[in-house]
């Protein structure tokens, strides 16, 4: 009898241990898929971007998936939502490496959000790759001056995005004195503003005021008086669309007409729900892609997307397409899904054929490629240049 009951200890344990080894395989090499999370702004204040950047990167991991995947498995793609708030970034970020277990991570627009997920990142050595966040400090930290070691991105950065809207200015416009509205929540909007002010000034350019807000604003007609007041030649506004599209109708309402530049964070549909076609005549601003590039790529893509999402990309949705393809490819070329591997190959990155544009990876691990201007008329985006780096 007792012999039976050891025998009956024995094979529970043995089963107990089994089942605890298989449990803690989720993510390793033995798993059917390969996990790979979408950290986006899919609510907030800049949810129309979330998801042109879910959806740009769900597509590129459609279409991989149909190709037979990547190493022999097929992709999972695991959404979270940051809620546009720094704070829900770094939860979001926590879950998706501890509980779903990815191997690498892309998305997130707002810079704030991306700095914030990144230290998590870091602390959990695991790659990501942001999508649209521009400010030099998602790559390189604060504090230190070095560059993180698993943080990288697909677009280029503010002091190349200030320089071209400065220039644009300068050069295109013809205009001397501007006025700067600064949303001071925001590191993407103090940092754009910073370097667009300090290119505009070493271009000849003069700055008769600096106004700040805050994001979820909605009345900003007090600053645009003060402003309206120095007769500035042109308004740079290098904020989100939700603000932004209030400052420009107020500023149309009170009679400022002058014209007024921003950067990539008003490309959304939404600005003119919020501005208004009319307001936005005479208004311009500096983005990563135009829907009109007709190379066979972007041709190919925008058909691509439309047919997916019955709608038009906007270049956030294409960023997100060629992080999600550029994260594969270093998969591929790191012939492992471990997150240290993925991480060498995404430092290596040389000339990868992004819908963007040649997209290579420099030793900051911010992206190297081109900016156009954009114009808007009639509550259409329409193309007016590209600049080379």
């Amino acid at each position: 009898m007792n012999k039976t009951v050891c025998k009956l200890k024995t094979v529970l344990l043995a089963v107990v241990w089994l089942t605890v080894t298989l449990a803690g395989c989720g993510g390793n090499s033995a798993s059917k898929d390969i996990k790979i999370g979408l950290l986006n702004e899919m609510t907030g204040g800049n949810a129309t971007f979330g998801t042109s950047a879910a959806n740009g990167a769900k597509l590129a991991i459609k279409e991989a998936n149909a190709k037979g995947g990547v190493l022999g498995k097929q992709i999972q793609a695991i959404v979270a939502d940051n809620k546009s708030e720094p704070s829900e970034s770094a939860n979001a970020m926590t879950k998706l490496i501890t509980q779903d277990k990815v191997v690498a991570v892309t998305g997130v627009f707002a810079s704030s959000n991306a700095i914030a997920a990144s230290n998590v990142a870091e602390a959990n050595k695991v790659p990501f790759l942001a999508v649209a966040a521009t400010n030099p400090k998602v790559t390189v930290d604060e504090k230190t001056g070095k560059v993180k070691d698993y943080t990288f991105r697909v677009c280029f950065i503010d002091p190349f995005q200030g320089t071209v809207g400065a220039n644009f200015v300068l050069n295109n416009l013809k205009l001397k004195t501007a006025a700067i509205l600064i949303d001071n929540s925001s590191d993407y909007s103090k940092g754009l503003s910073a370097f667009f002010k300090d290119a505009f000034i070493k271009g000849g350019g003069r700055v008769v005021a600096e106004e700040a807000y805050l994001q979820k604003d909605q009345d900003f007609k007090t600053i645009l008086t003060k402003v309206k007041a120095l007769n500035p030649e042109i308004l740079y506004v290098p904020g989100y669309y939700e603000e932004v599209g209030k400052i420009v109708k107020q500023a149309r309402d009170l009679g400022i007409m002058v014209p007024i530049v921003g950067g990539d964070g008003w490309d959304s549909p939404k600005l003119v729900e919020i501005a208004g076609a009319a307001a936005l005549n005479n208004t311009y601003f500096t983005n990563h892609y135009s829907v009109e590039d007709n190379s066979p790529a972007s041709k190919a893509f925008v058909e691509a997307y439309q047919k997916e999402y019955g709608q038009k990309p906007d270049a956030v949705a294409v960023l997100a397409y060629d992080a999600a393809n550029l994260l594969i490819d270093a998969i591929k070329r790191a012939n492992s899904a471990e997150p240290d591997k993925i991480r060498q190959a995404l430092a290596a990155t040389q000339n990868f054929p992004a819908v963007t544009g040649a997209t290579t990876l420099n030793a900051t691990h911010d992206a190297v490629k081109s900016a156009v201007i954009i114009e808007m008329k009639d509550g259409k985006q329409v193309f007016k240049a590209k600049v080379n780096p």
